[in-house]
């Protein structure tokens, strides 16, 4: 399984699936930073914008997500000033240049984009910004994998661990994940060669039945990852509990804003409520995020959901297996 919306975009981009035997198996997990947001934090995003005052600004692809009644996008063609930007701190330049508005950050991702984040808060704070802040939904990698080994109705054999998560929290950061799960684990980077060769890896580890915590990446990843970018967001974040699309609530799996910068979070400046949901039960983004399904296997698959007409993330973010598996999979196979 590779657990990187980036590698599963180079595997289908690339046909890869298609050069590996029947014996291989590649299945897609939680890698997608907007698939594995719940539908209850797109539902926040979308209270918020509606609020007075406010401008909502958020990564491309969240805009299109699905929340229960409505979507960012939706709420933009309605007249809420809602802006896509490119980082954070597009969003500090927009607060300097509205200062009478409160600007809230839809803040998403892995521990790559987080770091970014934090750096944001911190310099806020050293400029004395006050109409900026963040609704954070950011995610960490590990507790996902842990509790993937714990969903029996799927198989996994060998993880291809992500490149980008991986430079920041560096390869030991996986040693109690192996060290507990005893599976072949390889970092890989992102290249059609860095994924077959760590393919190659996992295989050789299975067929010899000596599983190993691997780093093929080294052009990018080391053993402790970046220092500076853990200190940012241990300085900024602390962990919680998280809602996890497909997977649940995972313990210790979220990052929220620590009370030494409770003035940057949207969750407590703003007054909202958001009703308890689900997302739609007839698209499958959930279970293919498990890899307990593939798009293949959802009935509204390009049908009702084309990436014109997206019922769920997979099929919009442009990291989403389901949006992958349109664009590429010519050849059908799963």
């Amino acid at each position: 399984m590779e657990v990187c919306g980036t590698h599963t975009m180079s595997i289908l981009r690339n046909g890869i699936r298609s050069l590996l035997p029947n014996t291989i198996s590649l299945l897609s997990g939680p890698g997608c930073p907007v698939c594995v947001t719940a539908q209850e934090e797109i539902d926040a995003f979308i209270e918020i914008a509606r609020q007075d005052d406010v401008i909502m600004v958020t990564f491309g692809d969240l805009i299109r997500v699905p929340g229960s009644e409505s979507s960012l996008q939706n709420e933009r063609a309605k007249g809420r000033d809602i802006r896509v930007v490119s980082s954070a701190f597009d969003a500090i330049r927009i607060s300097k240049d509205n200062p009478d508005k409160k600007v809230v950050f839809a803040g998403i991702g892995f521990e790559t984009t987080a770091p970014t984040v934090a750096s944001a808060i911190t310099s806020c704070r050293k400029e004395g910004i006050r109409n900026f802040s963040v609704y954070s939904a950011h995610k960490r990698l590990l507790p996902a994998l842990f509790a993937l080994m714990e969903n029996h109705n799927v198989r996994i054999d060998g993880f291809l661990l992500p490149g980008h998560v991986s430079a920041i929290i560096g390869t030991e950061a996986y040693r109690a994940f192996f060290d507990a799960n005893n599976i072949p684990c390889v970092v890989a980077g992102f290249e059609a060669l860095d994924i077959i060769y760590a393919i190659f890896l996992l295989v050789e580890q299975i067929e010899k039945n000596e599983p190993n915590l691997v780093n093929s990446y080294q052009r990018a990843v080391t053993s402790k990852g970046n220092l500076k970018a853990q200190a940012i967001m241990d300085d900024v974040f602390v962990r919680s509990d998280a809602c996890w699309r497909g997977l649940g609530t995972i313990r210790g799996s979220g990052l929220d804003i620590g009370e030494g910068f409770s003035e940057f979070d949207a969750q407590e400046t703003f007054s909202f409520h958001v009703a308890e949901s689900e997302a739609s039960s007839a698209c499958a983004c959930g279970d293919i995020l498990t890899g307990t399904k593939t798009p293949m296997d959802c009935p509204l698959y390009n049908k009702a959901c084309t990436p014109m007409t997206p019922a769920g993330p997979c099929m919009v973010s442009s990291e989403g297996t389901c949006s992958a598996f349109y664009h590429y999979n010519t050849r059908g196979k799963d």
